[in-house]
């Protein structure tokens, strides 16, 4: 039995999809990407549909607020936080019906708590990732919101076998670097401190039983922090990573951890052969000096970001063209 919810030769999606409407995006998801589908989110639906809007309507006692600066903690729950959950359990209920008979492992994505506590605010300005405290707070509330959301999902379809859960850590190397703005956006929040960067992802990590992954589409990411704090999977840009970031991918790969590889472009673009389209994998692949055989087992193939910003024609080609080139990465390079 494979160390993974997912078969062999497996593609998915990073999460975001165009449009408004949420149960044609979870009729392309489960379409194109049967093997990993997930639960798609469609932030042109505005205020709460956001990345950060969604996740914070997940905090548990911690109402948030949009003001003209962004989100902001609250003294209470008002429209904005409902809106948020409102949409959250509009898709639930697309996802109840598209997937009554699947089964199978299934995705679901939350913004980390590290990148929440760089966008919003404190409810007296400042950004929540200036105070120790707070960022310590949000990460247990996220932690119990996620595992209510996650039970809520298995409820709801009964035949899922597994789930993977990816937390999105786009502000993570800007966190660890000190290169997030301040409020006032005059100066820098100083640098997190790593063991208290991977201490507040385990708590969310080790709310569920789910198998976790960090999605970071932004250059640096931190593999070996990611390991230690309890990520089993990684989801990144093939396109970003460099070559000193090898060892540490290295290490990641020969101790299991999954690698998510995006490998084509997040908005249109003519499409690629679906062997151009693996190649990058392959290559690093090639690269790490592993075999072969392992590679559709341990590394799933995505676009490189979310696909938001693309065309519906575009998403829809988008998927079906890393589901074909996941194939490829099963083949016998020797053949």
């Amino acid at each position: 039995m494979s160390e993974y919810p997912w078969s062999e030769a497996t593609a998915t999606g990073v999460g975001s999809h165009p449009g408004e409407d949420h149960l044609e995006a979870a009729r392309v998801v489960f379409g194109e990407v049967p093997a990993l589908p997930y639960l798609p989110e469609l932030p042109a639906r505005g205020v709460g549909a956001d990345m950060i809007g969604r996740s914070a309507g997940l905090l548990v006692e911690l109402p948030v607020e949009v003001q003209p600066s962004g989100w902001r903690f609250a003294d209470r729950p008002g429209r904005d936080a409902r809106r948020a959950r409102d949409h959250l359990v509009r898709d639930l209920d697309g996802l109840e019906e598209v997937a009554q008979d699947y089964e199978g492992p299934l995705k679901l994505q939350v913004c980390g708590p590290w990148t929440l506590a760089a966008a919003i605010e404190l409810r007296h300005g400042d950004k929540a990732l200036a105070d120790p405290g707070a960022v310590r707070d949000m990460a247990g509330s996220l932690a119990e919101g996620v595992a209510a959301h996650v039970a809520t999902v298995r409820r709801r379809v009964p035949g899922v076998t597994g789930i993977v859960l990816q937390v999105d850590e786009p502000g993570l190397p800007g966190v660890l670097a000190g290169t997030v703005p301040t409020a006032s956006g005059f100066a820098r929040l100083p640098a997190a401190e790593p063991d208290i960067v991977a201490q507040h992802l385990t708590t969310v990590f080790e709310a569920t039983d789910a198998f976790p992954i960090v999605h970071c589409c932004a250059p640096g990411v931190p593999f070996r922090l990611l390991r230690r704090a309890g990520a089993k999977g990684v989801s990144t840009d093939a396109a970003l990573l460099r070559r000193r970031d090898e060892d540490a991918i290295g290490e990641a790969v020969e101790a299991g951890t999954a690698l998510f590889l995006g490998v084509l472009p997040g908005t249109d673009v003519r499409l690629a052969d679906i062997g151009v389209i693996a190649e990058p994998a392959q290559r690093l692949w090639g690269r790490l000096g592993f075999p072969p055989a392992t590679l559709a087992a341990q590394v799933v193939l995505t676009p490189a970001c979310g696909l938001a910003g693309a065309s519906p024609r575009y998403a829809r080609q988008a998927l079906a063209r890393c589901r074909e080139a996941a194939v490829v990465l099963r083949e016998d390079p020797g053949e």
